[in-house]
């Protein structure tokens, strides 16, 4: 039996092509300070080196908007992302958990997750790409409304709102499931519908909507 580790993406990709010449450079960070098997690796490989890249014209542009408190949130979210992607060492031969039912077994499928899932979420968190925002009410009462805000990133994302609470949930699988994980959250988005668990951490209990567009 594989032994299985976990890494989680923090709180827990611009769509344009980078130019030959920005990959050559490779990663935004020093490869000659790299320290360590993923920043070793990251500096090796130029997909990984274009994920990097993504990720730092995403963060760049939340910083931008980022004031305040947020600024120092932004700044500690980053941190923490870089310390778990680093940790991506541990997935060797290992089954490791990207999100609820997303594993990878190797460093590099590790990293790639992680950067993809950071980079969509700062896009998704700081609207980077605009929204198709679609109400709807859950166990056929209007009042008992879901928000979700889907956005084209990579993977999908949506941002599903609910009363006082928010989440990112990320596309899992294939498009034609419409499979999405996020931080004690799941859902099934088929057509004009919705089938979401969400655990509500304060009672442990689990909350089943059937919801409908409105």
């Amino acid at each position: 039996m594989k032994k299985r580790a976990l890494v989680v993406p923090s709180c827990f990709a611009c769509a344009v092509c980078l130019p030959v010449a920005v990959l050559a450079q490779g990663p935004t960070f020093s490869c000659a300070k790299a320290s360590g098997e993923v920043e070793t690796l990251v500096c090796s490989d130029a997909a990984l080196a274009m994920l990097d890249h993504k990720l730092d014209e995403a963060y760049k542009a939340a910083a931008a908007k980022a004031k305040g408190k947020l600024a120092t949130r932004l700044r500690e979210e980053q941190r923490g992302w870089v310390k778990g992607r680093n940790d991506c060492w541990k997935a060797k031969g290992v089954q490791t958990w990207i999100t609820a039912t997303w594993t990878v077994d190797t460093v590099k499928g590790c990293v790639d997750a992680q950067y993809r899932l950071r980079t969509s979420e700062l896009q998704a968190v700081w609207q980077l790409v605009p929204p198709k925002t679609v109400f709807h009410a859950c166990q056929n009462n209007p009042a008992n409304e879901v928000v979700a805000n889907f956005f084209a990133t990579d993977p999908a994302t949506i941002r599903l709102e609910r009363g006082d609470r928010t989440v990112t949930l990320w596309l899992v699988g294939s498009a034609s499931d419409g499979k999405y994980d996020g931080q004690n959250v799941s859902l099934v988005h088929q057509g004009n519908e919705l089938k979401v668990n969400w655990l509500d951490t304060n009672t442990g209990k689990t909350d089943e909507l059937q919801c409908q567009a409105k």
